[in-house]
């Protein structure tokens, strides 16, 4: 039998060269709509494909390949006797080369306003089906679903042997390629009729770089994005300058720039180190922000991560640049603060439009655990009431902080406190094994603590955090509440002349 490639492709990168390296190998080339129109527009022979199959092209071309002329011709086994003896007697041709790939789901559902029967009509159903016969015949049939491999193929292929680490690794990208495909329409599928936690779940993505290590030097480790990039994620920053970003980079950016959401539509710098933020403010501009930011914690902030909802000027960039960052991102430069920025070579500057924009309802998040998965909705609460339990109301300066220190407090690892005044952070407890451990701790790292409101992730078990608020000059005290021991910290406030308000909201972050 005449050696036969079968060619039908959606990203036509590369193929032209690839269907004359065929050609010239004395290789038969079969293909189908728009691929066998522009292979035969390059002036090379191909056959169609309904004169293999004997069958027209149908129901808007969502017929083409589903026949047994084609299925057989991949899976025949070529040392099975009895295969190729029914294959003769059936006048079905065997298929050697397999070059496919997918209708453009992906790009499909990006679009704006994306129509549910458009995306339908993008889900490929032949061309998955031909991949995976040609995959499990992979010691007869070479198949080709990356452009990037042609290379690698036929460098092989003009030597007449293609060996089987090669043909073991291209059935590997085969189930690889279909498995995200078929888990970016799950997922589609999923989130229009409102699954939220469904039976089994499958989660697509796609490789982004490798990195130099992990969290520590001895560990290996890659990032990866969303197979359907999220507009606003940092992994779609654009890279403007400094070294390659580590695991823990992004880590503790991706924190940040989480925080930073809560800040919506006002002026925000969020300073981050080790995953925890160590000084957040909102101001009329950027420039205060910063300033305040940093005076917050100006021995914490050395060797972190900045985050901006703002346009970083040169005033502002000439702050930043007087220590040590490792990584700034903002959704705008001026030309001139990237001048200065770029004076430090090691200093990572990202760009990211959306960086502030919060993430849609729905946004779900997950860790993984050893054997498994633990997968939730993002915390998107702040403060569900705001209900004041003691005599001594909080004025309304200090509701307004409240809400502010609480937003912060919320992306802190608990056992948490924040300290707050003024639109900015004073002091930041994190991490603590108990609560009176996170207020010292907050209370230690402040500068000026009379008439601040300490926030807390979650309530009070005992009344030791009041006391020690009380010490240090605190004048308002926010937490969810919902102790069986509230009354102490209750009967604690009012003693001492404190006001504090219950949020109905924990926000532990572990």
């Amino acid at each position: 039998m005449k050696k036969r490639a079968l060619i039908s492709v959606s990203d036509k990168t590369g193929i032209i060269e690839t269907a004359k390296k065929l050609d010239e190998l004395g290789y038969e080339i079969i293909s189908t709509g728009g691929t066998f129109k522009a292979i035969k527009e390059a002036g090379i022979n191909a056959i169609n494909i309904s004169d293999v199959t004997g069958f027209p092209e149908c129901l808007d071309g969502r017929v083409k390949t589903l026949h047994p002329a084609v299925h057989a011709g991949l899976l025949a086994i070529r040392n099975n006797e009895e295969h190729m003896k029914q294959i003769t007697e059936l006048g079905i041709n065997t298929i050697d080369v397999v070059i496919v790939n997918l209708y453009p789901f992906k790009k499909t559902i990006m679009k704006e306003g994306i129509d549910f029967q458009e995306a339908v009509e993008n889900i490929d159903i032949g061309g998955p089906t031909m991949l995976r016969s040609a995959a499990k015949n992979f010691q007869d049939v070479i198949v080709i679903v990356d452009p990037k491999d042609y290379e690698k193929v036929f460098s092989e292929l003009e030597t007449g042997f293609v060996g089987m680490e090669t043909r073991k690794y291209l059935m590997y990208k085969v189930f690889q390629h279909t498995a995200v495909y078929d888990s970016m329409i799950s997922t589609f599928l999923r989130k229009q009729i409102g699954i939220d936690f469904p039976e089994q779940l499958t989660l697509a993505f796609e490789k982004k770089e490798q990195m130099r290590y992990g969290e520590n030097p001895h560990q290996n480790a890659a990032s990866y994005s969303e197979a359907v990039p999220i507009y606003n994620s940092l992994v779609n920053a654009e890279f403007l300058n400094g070294k390659a970003l580590s695991y823990n980079n992004i880590n503790d950016t991706n924190g940040a720039v989480e925080l930073l959401k809560e800040f919506y539509g006002e002026p925000t710098v969020v300073a981050v180190k080790h995953a925890n933020p160590c000084g957040v403010a909102t101001a009329g501009s950027i420039y205060e922000a910063y300033f305040k930011a940093y005076e917050a914690d100006p021995v914490s902030i050395y060797g972190g991560i900045v985050a901006c909802n703002g346009t970083v000027d040169q005033r502002t960039a000439n702050e930043m640049v007087k220590i040590f960052l490792e990584i700034v991102i903002a959704p705008d430069y001026t030309d001139e603060a990237l001048e200065v920025l770029r004076t430090k070579k090691n200093l990572r500057v990202l760009k990211l439009k959306d960086v502030g924009v919060p993430n849609p309802k729905g946004t779900m998040e997950f860790k993984k655990c050893y054997g498994g998965l633990i997968f939730q909705d993002m915390d998107f609460g702040v403060i569900e009431s705001l209900d004041t339990v003691t005599e001594k109301e909080p004025t309304e300066q200090e509701k307004k902080t409240m809400e502010f220190a609480m937003k912060v407090v919320k992306h802190c690892k608990s056992n948490a406190i924040v300290i707050a005044r003024d639109g900015h952070t004073e002091g930041i407890g994190v991490g603590q094994t108990n609560r009176i451990w996170a207020t010292k701790q907050a209370v230690e790292h402040s500068k000026d603590t009379k008439g601040a409101v300490l926030a807390s992730d979650a309530f009070f078990p005992f009344n030791d955090c009041v006391y020690e608020a009380s010490k240090a000059g605190i004048t308002a005290i926010v937490q969810p509440g919902g102790s069986i021991r509230d009354e102490d910290s209750i009967k604690a406030c009012n003693e001492l002349g404190i006001a504090m308000s219950f949020s109905g909201t924990r926000h532990f972050k572990h």
